[in-house]
């Protein structure tokens, strides 16, 4: 596995202490989004999509120091847009650093060399750099020519320059089986640390609407990449049972809180992929949420997702809750043939809220408010 021990120890202290408490929810990993902007426009992401005045928008350092504070989880995952489009970030990865936390940037890698430089070495440090193939397929993914080996070139920087550095691997319907499996075995000589790897969400806002997979789908490709695998050694930056699940091999819900998400909205309901709501407030958040309307089973959505954001945290608890079994997993890998586990049934699921544009023109207008306040002259005001 490509997680470094110090942090599977902590993170396996962390969810004992909460499971011997009763703790009925709690948070793993904080997804941060400092910003929306990007300096790319992938056809399957639905993260960009907002006018100029929110993609301008940036959250403080003290907005982001503070989210960490408010969230006890022990991850933080710093991501976009493009991260490294915010001026501020080093500040920020400095302080969540300070605080204990494990840090992970993800990047496109675009502006990764330029920056180096601003960054420091740290155990508890690591870049992710967004890689879905080899050079074909990645730079049809990002929808530009010559990204590819922009990004392999800023991991050779970055382990050069001695980070530890992974990549995360976003597969579509498209994706051939052959083609993932050789590109997964070139990562190692590449130097790349660890792999993070998982199908595509279904964004509504997405402008690639074709090619995301579904759940059987997305079970019949895992199993055909993983056989590949062979005696390969995939560093995988995941747990063993997320891959299982992956491969068919484990019924899991989601667990929408693992990965609680602060942006420029404010605490996003009900997790990382979907944006239904906003709390001012981490607290607020967990109080506030209807989590049982949520995820596979419970809601039209989310019916095909089988995304690490949402099952990872699910993963991770079962492997603690059950060592033998992860431990077993982890040894001979995800069985790639025979029955797959049962499906969770859809018959019961609410129907799909399109929620998108209200949550905008709020923003639009809370803006447009600050804007207008900031004109008005101080004595005019008094």
């Amino acid at each position: 596995m490509g997680i470094p021990l110090n942090q599977m120890a902590r993170i396996g202290a962390y969810i004992l202490k909460n499971e011997i408490a009763r703790t009925k929810r709690y948070p793993l990993v904080l997804m941060l989004e400092p910003l929306f902007r990007c300096n790319l426009a992938c056809a399957g992401c639905g993260k960009i999509d907002y006018p100029a005045p929110i993609l301008n928008q940036r959250l403080s350092v003290e907005e982001c120091l503070s989210a960490a504070d408010e969230c006890p989880a022990p991850v933080v995952v710093i991501a976009g847009g493009e991260p490294l489009l915010h001026r501020e970030l080093p500040q920020i990865v400095e302080g969540l650093l300070a605080k204990g936390k494990f840090v992970t940037v993800c990047t496109n890698a675009l502006l990764m060399e330029k920056k180096l430089s601003q960054y420091k070495p740290h155990k508890n440090f690591n870049w992710s750099v967004h890689l879905d193939g080899d050079s074909a397929m990645h730079d049809k993914s990002v929808c530009q020519t010559g990204v590819y080996e922009k990004a392999v070139s800023a991991i050779q920087a970055g382990k050069a320059a001695g980070f530890r550095v992974n990549i995360n691997c976003t597969l579509f319907n498209d994706a051939d089986p052959e083609n993932v499996a050789r590109f997964l075995t070139t990562l190692k000589p590449m130097g790349v640390d660890g792999i993070t790897i998982s199908p595509g969400y279904a964004y509504e806002r997405a402008p690639d609407q074709k090619h995301f997979l579904n759940r059987q789908a997305t079970k019949t490709l895992f199993r055909a990449i993983l056989k590949r695998g062979g005696g390969q050694k995939w560093e995988f930056f995941q747990s063993a049972l997320f891959l299982d699940f992956l491969a068919g091999n484990q019924t899991y819900h989601c667990t929408p809180w693992g990965n609680p998400t602060r942006t420029v909205f404010g605490w996003q309901k009900p997790c990382y992929l979907l944006g239904e709501g906003y709390a001012k407030t981490f607290q607020e958040l967990m109080e506030t949420t209807d989590w049982d309307s949520y995820g596979t089973g419970n809601y039209e959505k989310c019916a095909d997702c089988m995304v690490h954001s949402g099952f990872e945290a699910t993963a991770v608890k079962d492997a603690v809750k059950h060592p033998l079994k992860a431990l077993a997993v982890a040894l001979r890998g995800p069985r790639t043939d025979g029955p797959m586990a049962p499906e969770i049934p859809l018959d019961r699921q609410r129907p799909a809220e399109y929620v998108f544009s209200r949550h905008v023109e709020h923003k639009l207008e809370e803006i447009r408010a600050r804007k207008a306040e900031a004109e008005i002259p101080a004595d005019a005001a008094e």
